[in-house]
């Protein structure tokens, strides 16, 4: 028989979203769901989901939660939303707040979270095989899985997986959290539970008692194991290799899908980057941003958080020498300031060649994928990388640094073979960087070279179906 799985995560499309872990709890079910599993979502209801994707959703349970020394309320909510049923966790106390993170008492809410969570099954009518958790925020559901309810019969035998998506981000509070927020003793508090570096880390609790554990790219699952990449948790990673696993995430395609895409104006297909309607998308683009419109000029995008995990130090050293290129640059994103003022700066001197967009907007964001030539996406690290699958899709080369899911997902083009979907460079050195898009525009200006490389980006798939395969023999092997 198939598992019954219930995903418990932080946020998911299209409810709410903050990064990438949204846009993977929001498709991933439904593949599962395809594959034969039952499985079902649970999420914090926000102050800023909208009302109208949440009408229709009935009550299904109120009860009060264990928060340390504390008892909260919690009222629990279903909706079954294109084909997946969706549980929502209310405390308006914790919840009821402007955005998703940053707040001092992160370490208090999310405990209550995953105790709720806990809590919040058996009213469900409906049992679970596997707990699939996500990120810091959900940790401490395999914490306390272990440590509150191994002796109630209702959770014998429900599994654990716990799904590493950036291993920076770790939920690390002081001591006392412990027994004011955890309800937990120094039982817990050592190197193979919770103790890191004389505080609490939820990830590490998770980490550790989780039965199985997994991450978002084959390369990322072997970097983390790396003082490196290992954000300080590499020791305890290289403990559980043997139920550590690298799946790589993949992307919605019909949501993505430039061949009927609401946002576009021009919809195509991908036998051939230069079809029409791409190039129809391309001078849309264009007259947009108020670019000019020159067909014969490439037009190279980034779209992503201005942070420096996303390689923006190597942008910043050579964009002048990159902006005396033939060639437009479209950058769509926020982030840490000096990386907007370097933008803003550079879009007022260079108005021909650069258009600077600091926000995030959905509809721009697909715009630019389907306009552009060229996707740039130069990370320091990078657990798996959605940006460039999307790219991929929508029938933009990519340029990557090789690390992470990049690896795993751009195979660079030979010029030699034709084979290859996309371009990369190995260190985290600019001008390496500087010279491989250098090369990218040599591919993109041989018609020879270029049709090959869009038909090989029209051969790619990056759709949920192979990684979702791997879900379902993982939740088969845990629930036998």
């Amino acid at each position: 028989m198939p598992a019954n799985v219930l995903m418990i995560a932080a946020e998911a499309v299209p409810f709410i979203k903050s990064g990438g872990l949204a846009d993977v709890v929001g498709s991933l079910p439904k593949a599962l769901v395809a594959g034969g599993a039952d499985v079902r979502v649970l999420l914090p209801k926000y102050a800023d989901m909208p009302e109208r994707l949440l009408e229709g959703a009935a009550p299904v349970a109120e009860f009060t939660v264990q928060v340390g020394w504390r008892r909260q309320y919690c009222g629990v909510s279903s909706l079954l939303h294109d084909g997946i049923t969706y549980y929502f966790l209310d405390n308006e106390y914790y919840f009821k707040r402007p955005g998703l993170y940053g707040y001092e008492d992160d370490g208090e809410r999310f405990a209550y979270f995953c105790q709720a969570a806990l809590e919040a099954i058996p009213r469900l009518g409906w049992k679970p095989d596997v707990l699939h958790c996500h990120d810091w925020h959900t940790a401490l559901v395999p914490v306390f899985l272990r440590a509150h309810y191994a002796w109630n019969d209702f959770y014998s035998g429900m599994r654990s997986v716990y799904t590493i998506h950036n291993l920076k981000y770790q939920g690390v509070f002081g001591y006392g959290a412990l027994r004011d927020l955890l309800n937990l003793g120094d039982e817990h508090f050592h190197a193979n539970g919770l103790e890191f570096y004389g505080n609490v880390n939820y990830m590490k609790g998770a980490l550790h008692y989780s039965d199985f554990l997994t991450t978002v790219s084959p390369t990322y699952a072997m970097e983390i194991q790396t003082p490196y990449y290992g954000e300080g948790l590499d020791g305890t990673l290289r403990h559980r290799r043997d139920a550590l696993l690298g799946i790589v995430n993949g992307i919605d395609y019909d949501a993505l899908d430039p061949s009927r895409d609401p946002h576009l104006p021009a919809h195509y297909r991908l036998a051939d980057s230069r079809d029409a309607g791409k190039a129809k998308n391309k001078a849309a683009l264009q007259r947009e941003l108020g670019l000019p419109e020159r067909e014969g000029a490439p037009i190279v995008s980034l779209v992503t958080r201005l942070v420096e995990q996303k390689g923006i130090d190597l942008i910043a050293h050579v964009l002048e020498e990159l902006l005396q290129e033939d060639l437009q640059l479209i950058v769509l994103g926020a982030g840490e300031a000096r990386y907007e003022k370097l933008f803003r700066d550079a879009a007022y001197h260079h108005p021909a060649r650069l258009s600077t967009n600091l926000k995030f907007d959905e509809g721009l964001a697909r715009r630019i994928y389907a306009g552009s030539d060229l996707f740039l996406m130069p990370s320091k690290f990078e657990p798996c990388g959605i940006g460039q699958m999307i790219a991929i899709r929508y029938g933009t080369a990519p340029i990557v640094r090789e690390t992470g899911g990049l690896v795993d997902t751009v195979k660079p083009y030979n010029q030699y073979t034709g084979e290859g979907h996309g371009f990369s460079f190995t260190h985290y050195n600019a001008h390496e960087m500087l010279d491989t898009i250098r090369f990218a525009l040599r591919m993109y200006r041989d018609e020879a070279h270029w049709k090959r490389l869009a038909a090989n980006m029209a051969d790619q798939d990056f759709s949920w179906t192979a990684s979702a395969a791997q879900y379902l023999e993982l939740y088969t092997r845990l629930k036998t």
